[in-house]
């Protein structure tokens, strides 16, 4: 195991209007199910953000003081959709609707076997157009360069532009954990 210093760019991005781009069409999955759980355990979710992170260095919630996610995930204006393959949760996409002007993708990403079979495509739209169903005036976004290099693309071919980017560094464990 070694720590290493990273640097990367985080991007925000916003869209500020409906996309013009219809819904994906879902991509041909055993078993596909997108659900919404609302409230859901502080363990669940976090056995999503360390599947889906994991390989892209996500930790900022390793840290959490386990009352103040609670909170945000049992906050109704806070809704976290799964999506599932044959049973099992493959992806994920969480709508921040706090801020009653806008909507925040606050997190988002596969399960790693997931990656590459037109799940990311589909469950991005489908973030998207339900963020858009809401009285919304800007649907927003951040990403960085430690993430997927099809992230900020994909995010783009739904119709965010960046609006900032900034560079920064955090020291990650590397090669076991």
């Amino acid at each position: 195991m070694t720590v290493a210093r990273l640097r990367y760019t985080v991007t925000w991005l916003e869209m500020d209007g409906r996309p013009e781009r219809p819904r994906a069409r879902p991509p041909l999955l055993r078993g596909l199910s997108l659900l919404r759980a609302d409230g859901p355990p502080t363990h669940y979710f976090r056995y999503l953000y360390d599947t889906v992170g994991r390989d892209h260095h996500w930790t900022d919630l390793h840290g959490a003081p386990e009352e103040d996610l609670a909170a945000f995930l049992q906050d109704e204006a806070v809704r976290l959709h799964v999506a599932y393959v044959t049973g099992w949760p493959a992806g994920f996409i969480m709508l921040d609707f706090r801020d009653p002007r806008l909507c925040d993708i606050s997190y988002f990403g596969l399960a790693p076997e997931m990656i590459g079979r037109g799940l990311g495509d589909w469950l991005l739209g489908e973030g998207v157009h339900m963020a858009w169903a809401e009285p919304i005036e800007r649907l927003t976004v951040n990403t960085c360069s430690l993430d997927h290099p099809h992230a900020l693309p994909t995010y783009q071919k739904w119709g965010f532009r960046p609006v900032r980017r900034e560079e920064r560094e955090r020291d990650a464990v590397l090669g076991g954990g």
